[in-house]
């Protein structure tokens, strides 16, 4: 309460002098002012007060317009007036400027104090309620802040993880070694020029990355066959999308990357596995990724030919557009230039022999 200042505004020197030692005697630091002139010089010169007690009828000046004046100076500080007036059609205008509370002179003793420690009760629960308002606003934000950093943390473990398992598919099939990454860099290149961003590029890069990790359920007679593969293991190789789809599908967060695995050997023209979908049916990370992992299947070495140019694969892509391939995405693939993908291509290749070597 020591804090608590009160601006006392009335023009008869005896009233002025009662209020403020019963005031005074109840703890409230005060102001005084003579007229209405000086009360609005005072709230505007002086630290901010915690009410305002002010005489309605002023010699010499208007009592609605010294409110109105008050209430714009000090629109948060609560007013009470104080009048010998009765006059109920003035109480309910003052009312409607924003007075708080009104007193009839003369003053009873109970009356004044009662009114003015409910009036600072009120204005103590206002403050009070601003207070928990932002500290609730600060501890929100600080555990939203909190929370975001530690699925953040969860999810780069959990990319990490992944990242692990798609390196230790390429060791398994060394006849696709370095694939994942150049097939998921290619991809995220050609999303964002198709304008996805954010947690669009997340979702493909992962359903890329991880596209034949159903590859890890085949038996190695098969996935690691040196010949031709006959229509039996034709036919469980093709297993690899669904047992990779039902192998992602579990993990929450990875629900729809598992679409991407699901589809990924899907034709736009409706001849691929293993559901034959058709045009944008199938998802739209798929159908970007189908271009992807043609350009590297292309432009990579394999044990029964060289590596061919990414202008040979530019050629068979534009050709197989609307039937293998997504024309829309041929579209935005053919207006990239073959240099971004060589880029890729040897950035990839640099930090697999800088992660070799660091491993020896």
């Amino acid at each position: 309460m020591a804090e608590e200042r009160i601006l006392i505004v009335d023009d008869e020197p005896y009233a002025r002098s009662a209020i403020a030692a019963i005031l005074e005697k109840e703890g409230y630091r005060l102001g005084v002012a003579f007229n209405s002139s000086d009360g609005i010089a005072r709230l505007e010169k002086d630290s901010p007060y915690d009410l305002i007690l002010a005489d309605i009828v002023l010699n010499g000046s208007d009592g609605m317009g010294m409110i109105e004046k008050m209430r714009a100076t000090a629109p948060d500080t609560p007013l009470i007036l104080m009048t010998a007036v009765r006059d109920l059609n003035a109480a309910i205008a003052a009312m409607r400027l924003g007075v708080s509370d009104y007193l009839l002179k003369p003053l009873e003793l109970e009356q004044l104090l009662d009114t003015v420690n409910r009036a600072m009760e009120r204005r103590r629960a206002a403050r009070q309620s601003v207070i928990d308002k932002q500290n609730l606003e600060e501890l929100v934000t600080a555990r939203t802040d909190l929370l975001r950093a530690a699925i953040a943390d969860l999810e780069q473990a959990y990319d990490i993880t992944l990242e692990a398992l798609g390196d230790a598919l390429d060791l398994k099939d060394a006849e696709t070694e370095g694939h994942s990454r150049r097939v998921t860099a290619y991809t995220i290149a050609l999303a964002r020029a198709m304008g996805l961003k954010g947690e669009e590029i997340r979702v493909v890069s992962r359903g890329a990355f991880l596209h034949d990790i159903g590859k890890m359920a085949i038996p190695d007679a098969i996935l690691l066959k040196p010949g031709k593969l006959d229509r039996q293991e034709q036919l469980m190789m093709r297993e690899h999308c669904v047992r990779g789809y039902r192998i992602l599908k579990k993990i929450p967060f990875l629900q729809d990357a598992a679409e991407i695995v699901y589809s990924h050997q899907e034709h736009f023209d409706g001849s691929g596995y293993p559901r034959g979908l058709k045009g944008e049916a199938i998802v739209l990370g798929a159908r970007i990724f189908a271009v992807a992992d043609a350009l590297d299947a292309i432009t990579s070495d394999r044990p029964y030919r060289r590596a061919n140019t990414f202008e040979a694969a530019r050629r068979e892509i534009l050709r197989c557009s609307g039937t293998q391939f997504d024309p829309e995405v041929v579209k935005v693939y053919d207006n990239l230039p073959d240099k971004l993908w060589e880029d890729l291509q040897n950035e990839i290749r640099h930090h697999a022999r800088v992660a070799s070597l660091s491993a020896k």
